[in-house]
């Protein structure tokens, strides 16, 4: 069985496999030769590891954010944020870290922002004086905001792999996005001064509100989303639908720029990205439950246990696990794989597992820029048509301010659980 367990899956990823074939042919060769079960119970338990009510978010959420990211909706946002910033200190900087978290609450898919917004905002601050690296670095980084804060596609799969409410999720993911989003402006604006990088446009309040009356109706989409659900109107999944019903309302008949059309075309590439998400769901659903049935999690945690290590050293321990597979994997196929591994062990040591989810996520959301793989630098690269290198000296202090903000995510629960208590008490 640990032939199947573990040396099948190192096997094909070395190999360059997708994620899910390595999946299902690990669980296939341990039923058919190790476990001499029908094959019929790989069917139906990758079936039921997709029958799940919070899944049906995953494809809403993605097909409103297809459906505002088209369009001007981003340059709208823009616009808004840089005549509310005004003429401080590095006030383009500024406006691409508000932006990217404000897109991020639109669409919660972190390489469209990359791609979306960073198409803007590079151009813009390269001419304004900023350096190749900083730039760069800043658009790459900054887009991993996008999954921290809601609606976050990975905090769904994270609730319904550890069976924990996505609301609850959602809401302890507010505080630590907004945390990081004025870490970053501090430090933009830090950078700006130290450089003799000049200011904006001195704020105005008739240019101030008329980007606002352009941008109310993509602002909207958050309000309605987070509104709903902590209002006790909707659940997650109806409120995606609903934002999906918004989005083609606002795209197609206020905005006017999206035609029948384009709104079919939205719907094709969300089945194309929702099929992907959904096939990696199912393959590690049936992978979490050949490691349950044959107490992998049960022997990790008596194992753990046995060392006697405090709470802390494990968390720093994880934190080091988590931070090297976001290397090398993508956030959805992690949570998938150590999850159900992980959560059990989380328990027995007494720590939220609300909490926890926000520590994966913020871990593998570094996952996302962390060389050598990281996706958004590959993104970047492919928008911005740049070098790697310029893209990797970019992203070192950005790298270290995430993991500032991880270090203390993880060792403050209050940072999550505190905002997460106050949403929650709204209702």
């Amino acid at each position: 069985m640990s032939f199947a367990l573990g040396v099948v899956p190192v096997v094909l990823l070395l190999l360059g496999f997708p994620i899910f074939i390595v999946l299902l042919a690990s669980v296939s060769v341990a039923l058919v030769f190790f476990m001499h079960m029908p094959i019929a119970a790989l069917h139906q338990t990758m079936f039921g590891s997709i029958n799940a009510f919070a899944l049906l978010a995953i494809p809403f959420f993605v097909y409103a954010g297809e459906l505002m990211g088209r369009g001007s909706v981003a340059q709208r946002l823009v616009d808004f944020v840089q005549a509310g910033v005004g003429s401080v200190r590095g006030s383009l900087a500024v406006t691409t870290v508000g932006t990217s978290a404000i897109f991020g609450a639109i669409s919660g898919i972190s390489a469209a922002c990359v791609a979306t917004i960073g198409r803007i905002m590079y151009p813009a601050m390269r001419r304004a004086g900023y350096p190749e690296n900083f730039s760069a670095g800043l658009v790459t980084a900054v887009g991993a905001i996008d999954i921290i804060i809601p609606p976050s596609i990975p905090m769904i799969v994270y609730g319904a792999s550890a069976e924990e409410s996505v609301p609850r999720l959602y809401a302890a993911g507010v505080v630590p996005g907004l945390m990081l989003a004025l870490m970053l402006a501090a430090y933009v604006m830090w950078f700006a001064w130290r450089n003799g990088i000049g200011a904006g446009e001195a704020f105005k309040l008739d240019h101030f509100l008329h980007a606002t009356v352009r941008g109310i109706w993509a602002l909207g989409m958050p309000f309605i989303i987070l509104g709903g659900i902590y209002g006790g109107v909707f659940s997650p999944t109806e409120a995606a639908a609903v934002a999906c019903v918004y989005a083609a309302f606002v795209t197609r008949f206020i905005f006017r720029e999206l035609g029948w059309r384009d709104i079919v075309e939205a719907a094709s590439a969300t089945v194309i990205f929702s099929a992907q998400i959904l096939i990696i769901v199912a393959c590690a659903g049936v992978f979490s439950w050949l490691l349950t049935v044959n107490q992998v999690p049960a022997a990790i945690v008596a194992w753990l246990q046995s060392l006697n290590i405090s709470s802390w050293m494990f968390l720093l321990t994880i934190n080091v696990i988590l931070l090297a597979i976001g290397c090398f994997l993508d956030p959805l196929s992690a949570i998938l794989l150590l999850t159900p591994l992980l959560v059990p062990i989380v328990k027995a040591f007494g720590i939220d597992t609300v909490h926890f989810g926000i520590v994966v996520t913020v871990n593998l959301a570094i996952g996302l820029f962390h060389p050598p793989f990281g996706m958004n630098i590959f993104v970047a690269q492919s928008v911005l048509g740049l070098e790697l290198r310029s893209i990797y000296r970019g992203i070192v202090p950005f790298l270290v301010i995430y993991l500032i903000a991880l270090v203390l995510i993880t060792y403050i629960p209050e940072i999550s659980l505190g905002g997460m208590r106050f949403l929650l008490g709204l209702r």
